[in-house]
């Protein structure tokens, strides 16, 4: 696709997520008129009701706009370090690598702060990255993407398994984790935020800078060192950058599904096989995602509300399955 039209379609996916971001503000348990959004947002002396909702529901549309483009730029760069077009945080066992470790913080640490949380996240993923890559790279052929795949599932259905038997005999911990585990953006806060704000900026550069040099590594390995990439590097900055951005998002809104597998699938089926259109266009991709998705769930749920992690696997699946059908994916 042209650079020309690739402008264009993100002018207008950044047009459609401020538009989405002004319905997150309007919708939930009281639904509020465009107008008055607006006017809560214009002019901070009001101080109707219905302008402290609307000014309540900030955090929590700013975060899912964040994870959702961490989820999905993590997601892009998964599947171009590994070549693999099914790598995700979640397939990969990365974001269950995450959960063991926030879950043995709060049992046997007792962590409360979105700090802690973050800290152990990242400490956990990266821990998993190391472990499923190491798996992968043993035996003959060396790192092949199915072998990849296979050590991401056994990984996180190893780690899944020490979940459950942490968490099951301890009541005070299942309630906090249960409500963790199935991925929400319900509880985000000013604090929250600019918590993972600095893991999540050093993330993004990360990812910006490698976009050359992943364009090349897609040319194949010979290809890349022929260009002069030092893939070695690129394949450990790159993973450290997909693992900044999912463990922070994870630390705080749980492991959320689909984001980081889908969108990239999508946006390069659109854009073509540029990375310097596909990570852009993945974070804002992620972002629209993950705040219909959540306002998908405010609705269906009302009064109450269901978790956007359930709400992205409800969407998700049936797309992947529509795309996986209709269209050829593209090899790395």
């Amino acid at each position: 696709m042209r650079k020309s039209k690739i402008g264009i379609l993100f002018v207008l996916s950044a047009i459609c997520l401020g538009i989405f971001a002004i319905a997150s503000l309007a919708i939930g348990s009281r639904s509020i008129p465009f107008s008055d959004v607006m006017h809560a947002l214009l002019h901070s002396e009001n101080q109707t009701f219905d302008a402290l909702v609307v000014r309540e529901r900030i955090p929590r549309t700013i975060f899912t706009i964040i994870a959702g483009s961490a989820l999905g730029v993590s997601g892009a760069l998964m599947q171009s370090i590994t070549r693999n077009p099914i790598a995700d945080p979640s397939i990969l066992g990365v974001n269950t690598g995450a959960s063991l470790f926030v879950v043995s913080g709060i049992t046997f640490f007792h962590i409360s702060t979105a700090n802690q949380y973050i800290w152990f996240a990242l400490i956990g993923a990266f821990v998993t990255s190391i472990l499923v890559y190491g798996i992968a790279s043993v035996g003959p052929g060396g790192m092949t993407p199915i072998k990849l795949a296979l050590a991401g599932a056994a990984a996180s259905a190893a780690l899944s398994s020490v979940v459950s038997l942490i968490v099951l005999p301890r009541n005070d911990v299942m309630n906090t984790f249960r409500f963790w585990q199935v991925g929400s953006v319900s509880g985000a806060t000013w604090e929250g935020i600019k918590a993972m704000l600095p893991f999540l900026a050093v993330g993004l550069i990360i990812s910006l800078i490698l976009t050359p040099s992943l364009n090349a590594l897609a040319l194949g390995e010979e290809a890349a060192v022929g260009l002069g990439v030092n893939i070695p590097v690129v394949r450990i900055c790159g993973t450290m950058a997909s693992v900044l951005l999912c463990g922070a998002t994870t630390a705080l809104a749980g492991p959320i599904g689909f984001v980081g597998l889908m969108i990239p699938h999508t946006v390069r089926l659109v854009v073509g096989p540029d990375m310097r259109g596909i990570v852009p266009m993945s974070a804002l991709g992620g972002a629209i995602l993950l705040l219909c998705s959540d306002i998908l769930g405010r609705v269906i749920g009302s009064p109450s509300e269901l978790e956007v992690g359930i709400v992205t696997a409800f969407i998700g699946a049936p797309i992947l399955i529509m795309i996986a059908r209709k269209a050829k994916v593209r090899s790395l």
